[in-house]
């Protein structure tokens, strides 16, 4: 969920955000490791949809729960940017995850500084391209990409209805306490992006990535459809972030449908594992 209630639909600060999560489009390579291939299944297309669904469900029945978020993100957001900056992100190297705790020490020292806002967006973008691989190498590529449109219409439910606004300000505004970082969305200069529509836009990448299509230019549409969708700005003070995403899904299938290209492999079976070689010529 993007809210800017305080900027401009083109301020720096939104198209700032708009970008990071676009970026999320771009970074995800594929792959899972061999041993991880006991986790693959269809149930993982749940995650994108149910994640939203029960986060905004458990904190509008019960407030605290936000506060347990809190420390979940504080441990599993540098956790999971170490993995992509070492593992799961394209041009990922083994030494670039001692990155992540300078990213943490930098958000914990400076946390509403410009240069901690943007280390806390580092972290979260690191965190959901390491799950997205993860998804998309474990997860029927079809269903992941059912669930992540699934998501965005869960999204725009709550968010017009009204009904997801005061469980989110209570997720953005909880802390772990002691001082510790907030890791649980990204906020700039008064707009805030949810840790969901950076999730949305990596489990989307790590897709591409899975087909072996080309995710720059894919990227680069879901920046220009979040710019266009912010122009919703001038009327409302939240939108669904997820849904420019879902969109440009969209089209991209329609499109590859109308034109008849082959369909990629959908299914991690039909896909080499991470380090797996071609079976010699007889």
């Amino acid at each position: 969920m993007l809210d800017c209630p305080d900027v401009l639909p083109f301020g720096i600060a939104s198209v700032a955000l708009g970008a990071a999560q676009a970026l999320c489009v771009a970074l995800p390579a594929a792959g899972l490791p061999g041993w991880l291939g006991w986790a693959r299944g269809r149930g993982w297309a749940l995650v994108a949809p149910l994640s939203i669904a029960l986060v905004i469900g458990a904190i509008a029945v019960l407030p605290s729960s936000a506060d347990v978020l809190t420390w979940v993100a504080l441990f599993g957001v540098p956790l999971g940017c170490a993995l992509a900056l070492g593992w799961a992100a394209h041009r990922a190297l083994p030494p670039l995850a001692g990155l992540a705790p300078a990213l943490l020490a930098v958000v914990w020292i400076w946390p509403h500084e410009l240069g901690g806002e943007l280390a806390r967006i580092a972290l979260i973008a690191g965190s959901v391209v390491t799950i997205g691989r993860l998804l998309a190498g474990g997860t029927p590529l079809v269903l992941l990409k059912a669930g992540l449109v699934a998501m965005a219409v869960i999204d725009a439910i709550l968010v017009f209805g009204h009904q997801l606004q005061q469980p989110n300000a209570v997720l953005v505004a909880a802390s772990p306490g002691a001082g510790l970082p907030q890791l649980q969305a990204a906020t700039l200069h008064g707009a805030s992006l949810g840790y969901g529509d950076f999730f949305a836009a990596a489990v989307f990448g790590a897709v591409l990535a899975a087909e072996g299509r080309r995710q720059a230019p894919v990227a680069l549409a879901v920046l220009v459809a979040g710019l266009v969708w912010d122009l919703l700005f001038y009327v409302v003070d939240t939108l669904p972030a997820t849904v420019p995403v879902a969109v440009v899904l969209l089209v991209l299938e329609l499109t590859r449908g109308a034109t008849g290209h082959s369909s990629h492999p959908s299914s991690p079976a039909a896909r080499p594992r991470e380090g797996s070689r071609p079976a010699p010529a007889p």
